[in-house]
């Protein structure tokens, strides 16, 4: 019913940006809890940001201060903008609406930082 695809992945060097996106379809975002969860090789998936349905933000700490999340209510999107990537960034990137049993994950989008 609910599909969620995540866009925006790719190889950059460290210290380099990325944005990726997410886009609903089946659903009205605004009115969700969204977050971004990454699953590096070899490591448990791991909550890296969340936003709420009033736009409140939490952040791992591993992150904070280096990625920022937004959700265009206009565009049922929900964003990551990933600023000074580091190595330990590497991952596959997944968007999330929801929780619970209810929860709904993306198909993932790789992103590598290496130089």
């Amino acid at each position: 019913q609910v599909q969620l695809v995540e866009s925006g992945g790719g190889l950059v060097q460290p210290g380099g940006s990325l944005r990726l996106s997410c886009a609903a379809s089946g659903s009205i975002l605004s009115i969700y809890a969204m977050g971004w969860y990454r699953q590096a090789p070899g490591k448990q998936r791991e909550l890296v940001a969340t936003i709420t349905s009033g736009g409140s933000t939490n952040y791992a700490g591993a992150v904070k201060g280096r990625f920022t999340i937004s959700r265009d209510n206009t565009k049922n999107t929900v964003n990551l903008q990933m600023n000074s990537l580091k190595p330990e960034d590497t991952a596959v990137y997944y968007c999330t609406q929801g929780g619970g049993v209810r929860q709904v994950w993306g198909q993932g989008t790789q992103v590598t930082v290496s130089s």
